[in-house]
């Protein structure tokens, strides 16, 4: 396969530098691509969308006019991590969550951060996540944000930002599993003689962490995932991830509180349940403290949270640290409560509900990008660059009508990879959500879910808007002789 023939366009490509010389952790990922036979690649990524079908490895997609459940889009060439890049990466996040936890457990007890005015009142209390029932509680262990899926990406100048922090019910770890098997099925001899970090163990991670914040009464817990149901988008991952864990997957109808302890329905009679892997929003929890239309939650589950009777994963009020305006304010949250600079830089972010920065996103709609502060999927994006004059117009008008539901951003010029476009590769953008455990220790998953917007030059990497994803390998060097003896490649 000619790979000279690939262009980086100007923008930072993540397996190619702009001589087209492979970074560091890709040399020989490079030396097979450029070993295919014509029409080899292509013939390959039809085997992995064949077994991507085989294996009913699906996402829904609201309101789509051909169907909800659709085949998860997967392209076959890898994206890359060095392993030395990886490991500040990982210190980041362990950084950046352990502050935002310490930031979650403030709030909802002393809030000295405000009173020390670090971050604003009124930001808070007028945010839609900050949950006044949440007021005085303390989680299991002290930890709020046990599952954290935080959005990453590369700039034009080589740097890795955060972009977004998802502590609600983060979603995609499922498929970081699948794609990395669907890669060793379809393309095991590109893992040939490769150092790279497993992923597979995850479930195990993941069930340890879940049984860790359990009651303390609980010698031998039980856990379940609660889903609201099939016609959820991340459904296929609730599924995936109880079956990988052994442990059932519920509604809420199949969960009853009695006498503030919550008990599953079951053929044998009712049984005990002492940790909630919840894949449900806050405000569908419990009818009778959140939203009383609710017909997905669990009545009373609220008051043997707060009796001490079951661990809920995340911790309700999570989702404050989920506000796009309040990230603007993490890396004073951490130098805060930890006393050091945020690791990972975020990106330049103007809250509007700060008149002044609201003066300047106005005046510069055109250069920016507009997102609502609590939505999620990509839903409401503006692309100014990319945006009519009407579209602007009204994206005006919305901010000013209510600026604190608003941020905006620098259109960042997102890294790409090589992508399979029939017999050839093209550069698309790309982002990274790696994942996070934090129970009695926090764990990072190595890589994460590299998302990519298959359309090209589209900036939209989510899947309900046109885009993929990729195995994401965190790739070490060359092992040592006593490393090599005890370890094999492509886990």
């Amino acid at each position: 396969m000619d790979l000279r023939a690939y262009r980086t366009d100007g923008f930072w490509d993540e397996l190619f530098d702009e001589q087209l010389r492979p970074r560091p952790g890709a040399e020989q990922l490079v030396r097979r691509l450029a070993s295919f036979s014509h029409g080899e690649l292509a013939a390959r990524q039809r085997a992995a969308d064949k077994m991507l079908l085989t294996m009913g490895i699906t996402f829904n997609v609201y309101g789509h006019e051909a169907g909800t459940e659709k085949i998860w889009p997967f392209d076959i060439v890898p994206r890359v991590i060095d392993a030395v890049e990886w490991e500040r990466i990982e210190r980041g996040l362990k950084q950046r969550i352990h502050a935002l936890n310490c930031f979650i457990d403030d709030l909802y007890h002393r809030r000295r951060i405000l009173h020390d005015r670090v971050v604003p009142e009124w930001l808070i209390d007028s945010a839609k996540s900050f949950r006044g029932p949440c007021a005085g509680l303390t989680p299991p262990r002290g930890v709020w944000c046990h599952i954290t899926g935080t959005d990453l990406v590369r700039g034009g100048d080589g740097v890795m930002y955060v972009l977004e922090d998802n502590l609600r019910t983060p979603s995609g770890v499922s498929y970081v599993l699948e794609n990395r098997e669907v890669m060793k099925r379809t393309f095991p001899q590109l893992f040939d003689g490769q150092r790279i970090s497993p992923v597979e163990n995850y479930p195990e991670k993941l069930l340890a962490m879940l049984e860790y914040v359990a009651p303390s009464q609980a010698r031998d817990p039980t856990v379940v995932v609660l889903t609201p149901g099939i016609y959820n988008s991340a459904y296929f991952e609730h599924s995936f991830l109880a079956r990988q864990m052994g442990v059932e997957l519920v509604q809420g109808s199949d969960l009853v509180v009695v006498d503030r302890v919550v008990h599953m329905r079951t053929t044998r009679g009712l049984e005990r349940v002492d940790v909630i892997y919840r894949r449900i929003d806050d405000d569908f929890l419990d009818p009778r403290v959140f939203r009383p239309d609710s017909l997905v939650g669990v009545p009373g589950l609220m008051e043997a949270y707060r009796a001490g009777n079951v661990a809920l994963v995340n911790a309700p009020g999570t989702g404050i640290a989920d506000d796009k305006a309040v990230y603007a304010y993490v890396p004073k949250i951490i130098r805060y409560y930890l006393g050091e600079d945020a690791i990972l830089p975020n990106v330049p972010t103007w809250v509007c509900g700060e008149e002044a920065q609201c003066a300047h996103v106005v005046e510069h709609l055109a250069e920016m990008v507009v997102k609502p502060a609590n939505e999620s999927g990509g839903y409401g994006l503006v692309i100014g660059p990319r945006a009519s004059a009407a579209e602007l117009a009204e994206c005006r008008a919305r901010i000013l009508a209510n600026p604190r539901n608003f941020v905006a951003q620098p259109m960042v010029a997102l890294s790409r990879v090589p992508t399979v476009v029939g017999d050839t590769l093209e550069g698309r953008h790309v982002d990274l959500r790696p994942f996070i455990l934090y129970g009695e220790e926090i764990f990072v998953l190595p890589g994460g879910l590299t998302r990519v917007a298959l359309v090209e030059g589209s900036l939209v990497v989510n899947s309900s808007q046109g885009g993929g994803s990729k195995d994401t390998w965190v790739v070490h060097g060359p092992a040592s002789p006593a490393e090599a003896s005890s370890t094999t490649g492509g886990g």
